[in-house]
């Protein structure tokens, strides 16, 4: 399984890095799956041109693409002026409006006061259900003062718990599918469960009559049909051919 993270911190060590580090730590510890990070600050300016131009760059393109092929997402924004951030927004507004649809994604966000712990709610959550994405119940804001002190580990680990058990399980659902659709395609191929209408492989061809012109396959027809054998096609135009000779 692949997860990829999103971090749109701006600074450098930034505290959204720091969190989303430690959400990516908890759910590999859950899941083992392998991690990318997209960080949003080396792409500002390839997004700021997708939207003038309409086209990707090189590193928006591989971020997006990664995103659109991850099997869970976190995502962690900055607050600014009381939502998320600027860069946040625009680069999943140059994402695919399909991309994220039934994908895991466990919202986060850092901010200077715990006063804008609501972001989650009235901001990032609303987003990504207008992304169909199936967001976790738990979400993590870690204000300034939340670092090193008690509570922060606890819903790190739980909301880690939470994006692990989706993608776990979404993983088990999609394998399981894949199986049946095998397993239906073997036995139709077989013939054991079908219709009987697949020929078993290497099965003797069933014999066919010839079709000619005249009276002869509409005797041969009626005669077939009358001991209870199979049946031969024959074309309208020959039977009306025959019909009239």
């Amino acid at each position: 399984m692949r997860l990829v993270v999103v971090s749109a911190g701006l600074s450098v060590p930034s505290s959204t890095r720091l969190l989303a580090d430690r959400l990516a730590a908890a759910t590999v510890r859950g899941t083992a799956a392998r991690v990318e990070v997209v960080e949003l600050r080396d792409l500002a300016v390839e997004i700021a041109h997708n939207f003038t131009n309409g086209f990707p760059g090189r590193a928006l393109s591989s971020a997006l693409d990664a995103v659109t092929t991850a099997d869970g997402l976190i995502v962690v924004t900055p607050v600014f002026s009381a939502s998320y951030s600027g860069l946040f927004k625009s680069f999943f507004d140059v994402l695919d409006k399909d991309a994220l649809a039934g994908k895991p994604v466990l919202i986060a966000a850092t901010g200077g006061s715990s006063r804008h712990s609501l972001v989650l709610e009235h901001a990032l959550r609303p987003l990504f259900a207008y992304l169909r994405a199936v967001v976790v119940p738990t979400a993590v804001y870690a204000a300034s003062e939340d670092w090193g002190a008690e509570g922060l580990a606890e819903r790190i680990d739980r909301a880690a718990g939470e994006l692990g058990a989706l993608m776990t399980g979404l993983s088990a659902a999609a394998g399981t599918a894949t199986g049946a659709e095998g397993a239906e395609g073997a036995r139709d191929a077989g013939g054991a469960e079908g219709t009987g209408l697949v020929q078993p492989v290497g099965a003797a061809p069933a014999p066919r009559a010839p079709v000619t012109t005249g009276t002869a396959p509409v005797r041969a027809v009626a005669a077939r049909t009358a001991s209870g054998g199979g049946f031969e096609v024959v074309p309208f135009e020959q039977q009306l051919a025959a019909l009239r000779s």
